[in-house]
């Protein structure tokens, strides 16, 4: 069996702990890989290298920073199918969505070619008699990235790639479900031009997430993952006196009006219900029709499309919809908070629960769910179920559709399909959630822009990527200089006096 490794000071670095979890392959359930657990001794082995090698990356100018991450997108680019078969193989997504997650992150780096231009500061020529002033932008020294095993390719990016080109060093704490791709990116980046110590992997458990929250060197710590962690890291993490940013759990409500295109909708609900099995905090897990008469026509169009779903493994080709979930207890999980959902009286239009692939009986696979008449008190409405599980909650109107994802405790996502041009600006004025949607059902921003929920789903003050991501990597000083006038016209022998 494999034994993966840290990535420490350039090299990889087995573990010293004695503790070790397991990597499974999703689709068949076997254990294909064991990954080290660090302790705090090996968390501060890898601070310690980070703190000596950043001095000297700061110190170097921000274009030739840039080059390396030109270098970088070049080599991802290069080794794009080798990065996403083994993205697949660890978390079970088919591989064209494997290799979308590399090319999301590669966006982050690309963007991010752009510092010299980000890290300019701001400059006020006489500000006084003979006062100068002007600000800078420099690194913090050794930051930190938890991410998740949802995608293990973009989130890192999306927190390695600005935290690296503004000169600061990055360990980074991947998710221990798969953890493979994570050490790949940290062996380009170094066959980038990067400098050995600069990034590095050091996977773990909670043991090493507290490791990071209290070193006193660590100057920041990013965060995504479930909203209780997210709680937690960045409670702990600001008591540290660190920068923290965390994004939490989501719940995205799909807002279906009557003259919306329902073909069109419904094709959008499938794609954003059950892409990648769900496991999307983006995911729409929550469609909202409005009128009995949009939420008939909607379910007749949709449930066809939902029973017509392929599950299968990434090895069966490109026309897989969606693969496994990454582990038996997500799977445990999903189908609980189904069976709740048939419990409190909602109607399972779709039922997936007697799913089984021939061949794969032992796999993590999880059949489609559509659910009709959910109502807001219901746990399949309430909790994140982070699986293959579209929830159809119906609203008379649109202001009681409005309010149901207004009032909910997650503002991550959400979307609205329509034709009518002021129900969507009313939509996007009003509404108390970080991305919004017209007539698109997942809008993740593109590189340039910031990525990042509201209400429960986030805890700091600034998003991920675009400019945000150079503001929270960087502190900002200014500096006020008088240099004293006379000096050019020569020495003065007389005795000065007061006039």
């Amino acid at each position: 069996m494999q034994e993966l490794t840290h990535y420490i000071n350039g090299e990889h670095v087995k573990g010293t702990s004695g503790r070790f979890a397991d990597v499974f392959n999703p689709a068949t359930g076997e254990v294909q890989a064991k990954v080290p657990l660090a302790n705090a001794t090996e968390m501060e082995k890898a601070v310690e290298v980070a703190a000596a090698a950043q001095p000297a990356w700061a110190a170097m100018n921000p274009q030739r920073r840039a080059r390396v991450m030109m270098r970088f997108v070049a080599l991802l680019n290069r080794d794009m199918d080798k990065l996403a078969e083994a993205l697949s193989r660890e978390h079970g997504k088919t591989l064209p969505d494997a290799a979308g997650d590399v090319q999301r992150g590669l966006e982050v780096v690309e963007y991010c070619i752009g510092a010299p231009q980000m890290l300019k500061g701001d400059y006020t020529d006489s500000a006084g008699p003979g006062i100068d002033m002007y600000s800078m932008r420099q690194a913090l020294g050794v930051t930190a990235g938890i991410t998740p095993f949802n995608f293990p390719a973009m989130i890192p990016m999306w927190m390695f790639a600005p935290a690296i080109v503004c000169g600061n060093a990055f360990i980074l704490k991947p998710s221990e479900r798969d953890p493979s791709v994570p050490l790949m990116l940290a062996e380009l980046m170094e066959e980038a031009g990067l400098p050995k110590g600069i990034l590095q992997v050091v996977n773990g458990d909670k043991e090493a997430v507290d490791a990071i929250l209290f070193n006193d060197t660590i100057q920041s710590v990013g965060f995504v993952g479930s909203t209780p962690i997210a709680e937690y890291i960045y409670g702990t993490g600001c008591s540290q006196g660190k920068r923290v940013q965390c994004f939490g759990g989501a719940k995205n409500h799909m807002i279906i009006m009557p003259d919306a295109d329902l073909d069109q909708a419904a094709d959008a609900l499938l794609g954003a219900g059950y892409g990648a099995a769900g496991e999307r905090c983006m995911a729409i897990s929550v469609a909202v029709p409005v009128g009995d008469e949009t939420a008939d026509r909607l379910i007749e169009k949709l449930a066809p499309k939902v029973e017509a779903l392929k599950v299968g493994p990434y090895t069966s080709g490109n026309d897989v919809d969606y693969g496994p979930v990454v582990t038996g207890a997500a799977k445990e999980n999903i189908l609980n908070l189904v069976e709740s959902g048939v419990k409190d009286g909602a109607k399972l239009v779709v039922d997936g629960r007697d799913f089984n692939l021939q061949g794969y009986e032992d796999g993590f696979f999880v059949g489609a769910h559509l659910f009709d008449h959910v109502t807001t008190d219901m746990d399949i409405y309430k909790k994140e179920i982070f699986g293959p599980v579209l929830s159809t909650v119906r609203a008379q109107t649109y202001e009681d559709a409005l309010k149901m994802a207004m009032d909910h405790e997650y503002g991550n996502g959400t979307a609205i399909f329509t034709r009518d041009g002021d129900t969507a600006r009313d939509f996007a004025n009003r509404i108390n959630i970080g991305m919004v949607g017209i007539n698109v059902p997942i809008p993740v921003p593109l590189a340039y822009h910031t990525f990042g929920g509201w209400k429960k789903s986030v805890f700091g003050d600034l998003n991920q990527h675009g400019p945000d991501a150079f503001k929270f990597y960087t502190r900002t000083k200014t500096v006020t200089s008088r240099w004293p006038s006379g000096i050019k016209e020569g020495g003065e022998f007389s005795i000065p006096v007061m006039e």
